[in-house]
């Protein structure tokens, strides 16, 4: 198995770039402990914004706590990519798709070990019925249900919520939505249109990703995060 080295907090745990993960880490413990936050959908305004490595990162920063069970979720079934970052061969069990089309295989079928990280994922799966008709089944609320039973965190990497609504079809099984901005990138209108479909009321905050300024150990990777009350982003 393979990593990619974007994933900081699993090939460079200690790096300036792995605590900047790890302050975002803070905020979603927090949030665990003071909202019961717990099942999060990270999703971006438009394509290439970084969703997926926010995703992966953010969640390997909280499974470096050894008794603290974090499960990823590839419900990206346009662009699934969880797998190629990790390294594992998406042909080797079923997937999202897979569970959720039919009775058979079950939820546990589907999850994936990521020795010798405390890491579990559950890749995108082979997906023949439309993305938006399996995101929108029962069978995805109840898949998770059981993921809430199992996991203390449950992070779902989801399309852009502007080209696709696929993502906002999740509002009703999640506790937050993460919003990732690429520094220099993402268009102000594409931001604001990306903040007028996301459920204000579940919409932790975004995460300003890709800023070229130079790293120091008291710099900020990202510009802002927390739970946007009114309109506005609190840090």
């Amino acid at each position: 198995m393979t990593v990619a080295e974007q994933l900081v907090s699993l090939v460079a745990p200690s790096s300036v770039e792995a605590d900047q993960y790890r302050a975002l880490r803070h905020t979603i413990e927090r949030l665990h402990r003071d909202a019961a936050l717990q099942v999060i959908a990270v999703t971006s305004p438009g394509a290439g914004e970084g969703k997926t490595v926010t995703t992966l990162n953010l969640a390997a920063s909280l499974a470096q706590s050894p008794a603290t069970r974090v499960l990823v979720i590839d419900a990206d079934l346009h662009r699934p990519s969880v797998g190629s970052y990790l390294g594992i061969d998406s042909g080797r069990a079923p997937g999202l798709a897979d569970v959720i089309g039919s009775d058979r295989p079950g939820f546990g079928d589907s999850i994936h070990h990521v020795e010798p990280f405390n890491l579990s994922v559950v890749l995108a799966g082979e997906v023949e019925a439309g993305a938006y008709e399996l995101l929108n089944s029962a069978r995805m609320e109840l898949l998770l249900s059981e993921a809430r039973q199992s996991f203390d965190y449950v992070l779902i990497d989801t399309p852009p919520v502007v080209p696709l609504p696929d993502s906002r079809l999740l509002t009703r099984w999640v506790d937050g939505f993460l919003i990732v901005v690429a520094a220099h990138k993402t268009p102000r209108k594409a931001l604001a249109e990306a903040l007028s479909l996301v459920d204000s009321a579940k919409t932790i905050g975004m995460v300003f990703n890709g800023d070229d300024r130079p790293l120091s150990p008291y710099s900020s990777y990202y510009g802002s995060y927390g739970r946007r009350e009114g309109g506005q982003v609190k840090p």
